[in-house]
């Protein structure tokens, strides 16, 4: 096993980039940010839904929807609100424990024609509408989110205008945060990874506002979820150059998926759970798939054919394989990448508390893998929830797999664990102290240290 996996590399790797990720913000959705499936989730288009809708998220295990708030549907008089649809919905998500991403959207024909509010009034009201949410909703731990896309002239219109924008965020935040203290703000969920649009906002002051920043990576269906690793990458140097400090500001996949007019079902149902994958190998630790349900019946238009399910509820395989991912890896947390020695190769390590499994697939042709002596699996299930009964080699395959490793972990394991669990501090210790080798006793020096001398 250790001439086939750079274990050491991996942890050192994993203890610089906790370093430079500090924990200042502990919230709710911080504390479960790495834990599934309360990371994971999708789109929906309902307020009500079907009771089908309920049955197939709840047997999924999904922890989080995204959804609308619709400014015009709620607000037909000034100043008179209806919440009685999002009340329905709230208390049905609640009742499944499924958190809500809530995304505050569009214009009101009483207000700047119906366009996205470009006036100090249409702004003011649109503040006083997000206000009345936050406290109406200020005990159900929703997350908002600043507007779809506005860097669309679709969804901004009737053109997308960063300093509108940004003058409607700075008001809205206020009156969220004004209502509720505690408020989970994010934005500005950008189509593809818009790195123009984002810096101008970002040089605008957008990251003293949110807590998070929302992205929608689409790409065509040739390049693959492995492939924002370095945009996501780009995205995060950006944010730490302009953002206030000592304030961590995590990166949220808040819509992105394939559709089957231009892929096969069975490629898409391999996609999803590489993206949800991917996205916490690059430390996108929220993720949420565009789209639940097919939103019509064409099998040729693109927009009716993203779902996980068929319009008539049947499941596609991506319902099933994102339901063998969220049963295999419940209550786990994302621990690291582990390298296999080839960069289309993946393997990532997962715990929860003294157990840990693994996920392992590639981006190439199928090939073996042997898992070596000092790994020991009790059980591999496919990504269609079926066992396979080999547990000393593995085929990997373009879908994910998940191994269950039996309680004689190797040391690296418990170690990557250990590491997670550190503080900013203590893997500053651990790093200077491994590079010196003046150790004080600390366990994880002292395993790194015996593992460097055992393979010298």
């Amino acid at each position: 096993m250790k001439s086939s996996i750079s274990f050491l590399f991996t942890i050192i790797i994993n203890l610089l980039f906790l370093v430079q990720c500090s924990q200042n913000n502990v919230n709710t959705f911080e504390l479960s940010r790495n834990t599934i499936p309360m990371n994971l989730g999708v789109n929906i288009h309902f307020y009500e839904g079907e009771n089908r809708d309920w049955e197939m998220l709840s047997d999924a295990g999904v922890g989080i929807v995204r959804m609308d708030v619709s400014w015009g549907s709620s607000e037909k008089k000034i100043n008179e609100y209806d919440f009685s649809h999002y009340d329905k919905l709230i208390n049905k998500l609640n009742d499944k424990n499924i958190k809500l991403l809530f995304i505050l959207d569009y214009g009101n024909s009483l207000y700047d024609e119906g366009l996205a509010p470009y006036s100090d009034q249409g702004r003011a009201a649109f503040a006083r509408f997000a206000g009345a949410l936050a406290k109406r909703y200020a005990d159900k731990d929703i997350i908002w989110e600043l507007w779809n896309e506005p860097n669309l002239d679709k969804f901004w219109r009737p053109k997308a205008n960063v300093d509108n924008y940004m003058k409607w965020c700075d008001s809205v935040t206020k009156a969220i945060r004004n209502a509720d203290n505690k408020a989970f703000i994010v934005g500005p969920a950008v189509s593809a990874i818009d790195f123009k649009f984002m810096e101008k906002c970002f040089r605008k002051g957008l990251l003293k506002l949110v807590d998070w920043v929302t992205v929608h990576p689409y790409r065509s269906p040739d390049r693959s979820p492995e492939t924002t690793y370095e945009e996501y990458q780009i995205l995060q140097g950006l944010i730490e150059q302009y953002k206030p400090v000592n304030k961590d500001i995590p990166v949220l996949s808040g819509e992105w998926g394939y559709n089957t007019t231009v892929m096969s079902r069975d490629l898409q149902g391999k996609y999803l759970p590489r993206q949800w994958l991917a996205n916490l190998i690059a430390n996108v630790p929220f993720s949420i798939w565009y789209d639940w349900h097919d939103d019509g019946k064409d099998p040729h238009e693109g927009e009716h054919n993203f779902g996980t399910v068929t319009w008539d509820y049947k499941p596609k395989p991506s319902y099933v394989s994102m339901k063998t991912l969220i049963t295999e890896l419940k209550g786990y947390s994302y621990l690291t990448r582990i390298n296999l020695g080839k960069t289309d190769d993946y393997m990532v390590l997962f715990s929860k508390g003294k157990q840990y499994k693994l996920a392992v697939w590639t981006t190439e042709k199928d090939h073996s893998f042997h898992l070596g002596e000092d790994l020991k699996v009790k059980r591999i299930i496919d990504s269609s929830g079926d066992t396979i009964n080999d547990n000393t080699s593995i085929l990997i395959t373009d879908s994910p797999k998940y191994m269950t490793l039996a309680e004689s972990f190797p040391w690296w394991t418990e170690t990557s664990s250990l590491i997670y669990e550190s503080s900013k501090k203590e893997c500053s210790k651990i790093i200077y102290e491994f590079l010196t080798g003046k150790n004080s006793g600390n366990s994880v020096v002292n395993k790194l240290l015996k593992y460097t001398t055992d393979t010298n």
